[in-house]
């Protein structure tokens, strides 16, 4: 497998673990453990009880049936839990694809979601979100685009980093297109929980036996630390990514599926605390976005916690987000990290008060006259300069 450097993740390198404020990333504000201790009720007792033995290759009955109960209508047979979506990812792509395989995925997207897929050397084709059509995904295009070669297509939705998504109508009508070729649908529901506009989507894992879906405590829940996710299909695909699972990581530690299990518990709890607090920062950034439009556009999300704004032309985006760092301790994603380099991510998960110096940082920026620094060795270590910005490996 010949996998590209992960632009969105070179970026994160550089920058997420020493600045002072994330106006970039796309989950909610983390909880430490103290406080989610507090939230589940999980006692000293319960940890205590753990015994370090090795766990099943599917994970642990409890922490399955506590997925099982809140996104597969209690079918523990349907659940794998796995260390984040990022090896649910890794697991089906490679069991599912082959080289020369065609697949569709959104563009732009988050890089794991079709890199894998690129790795393995898959010829991939893109259904465009278009800015000028509001991000809104355009099932006809899909239409045109797939074929009965597809292998697979992969989605997700609320989608990352535009925010858009589907209505229920629109999502059924996905599957029966996908169906009718007989591929496999990829459904990424990071965010499916941080819906905003419309109660959220159902998982379509019920209505086409080739819905794989995938699903992280990472985004939502504010438990990235964890590194749990899991993958939902029927038993005989989970069957199969057993075996590149048992040459790999084998099975998570009880002592996190324990803690997993209970955040399961009380999801509802979790997730609202932090969908509330992202809507009050979505409406800061709204009046904002309006104070800015000289130099912001958007279109307002539906659902996660990221915002896809593209800034004015004359902006060098990532001479921008440079001096955003390394002057302001402020973290914010060039959209060159998914292919469109006029565009930020700017996420709106975290705290209110570093959310709003964050905002009040790049107002600044915003006005000044920005000096392009084409012989930045953080941007020419990743083959990206000030004035041919990198583009998605896609």
């Amino acid at each position: 497998m010949a996998l590209k450097r992960p632009l969105l993740e070179d970026w994160l390198r550089d920058y997420y673990y020493d600045l002072e404020v994330d106006l970039g990333c796309s989950g909610v504000e983390d909880f430490s453990f103290g406080e989610l201790r507090r939230l589940v009720g999980l006692r000293q007792e319960d940890l205590d009880a753990v015994v370090f033995h090795d766990s099943r290759s599917l994970g642990g009955l409890g922490v399955r049936q506590a997925v099982a109960d809140r996104f597969a209508r209690g079918e523990i047979g349907r659940v794998m839990v796995t260390h984040g979506s990022t090896e649910a990812n890794f697991l089906l792509m490679n069991t599912l694809l082959t080289p020369g395989d065609e697949v569709i995925t959104l563009a732009p997207l988050y890089q794991q979601l079709y890199g894998v897929a690129e790795g393995i050397g898959c010829r991939l084709k893109q259904w465009q979100l278009r800015f000028e059509s509001s991000f809104r995904p355009q099932l006809e295009e899909l239409r045109r685009l797939i074929t009965p070669e597809t292998r697979m297509v992969i989605v997700n939705f609320p989608h990352n980093p535009t925010g858009a998504s589907l209505t229920p109508e629109e999502q059924q009508e996905l599957v029966r297109i996908v169906a009718k070729v007989g591929a496999y649908l990829v459904w990424d529901g990071a965010f499916a929980e941080l819906s905003y506009d419309r109660p959220p989507l159902p998982d379509p894992l019920f209505e086409y036996e080739r819905v794989v879906s995938m699903g992280t405590l990472s985004k939502a829940y504010g438990l990235p630390g964890l590194r749990v996710g899991w993958c939902l299909a029927t038993p005989e695909i989970l069957e199969r990514f057993i075996v590149l699972r048992d040459y790999t990581l084998l099975s998570l530690s009880p002592l996190i599926e324990r803690i997993a299990e209970r955040a399961l518990a009380q999801a509802d709890t979790l997730v609202s605390m932090r969908r509330q607090q992202a809507q009050r920062n979505l409406a800061r950034l709204a009046a904002w976005v309006e104070e800015h439009q000289d130099r912001v556009q958007w279109v307002p999300p539906q659902g996660g916690v990221s915002a896809f704004l593209r800034l004015h032309p004359s902006i060098d985006v990532e001479a921008f987000c440079h001096r955003l760092a390394r002057e302001h301790s402020i973290l914010l994603v060039p959209g060159a990290c998914f292919g469109q380099p006029q565009h930020v991510r700017l996420g709106f998960g975290g705290g209110s008060a570093g959310f709003a110096r964050g905002l009040d940082a790049v107002s600044r920026l915003l006005h000044e006259k920005l000096p392009g620094r084409p012989g930045d060795p953080r941007t020419r270590d990743r083959g990206i300069t000030a004035e041919s910005p990198g583009q998605s490996n896609l």
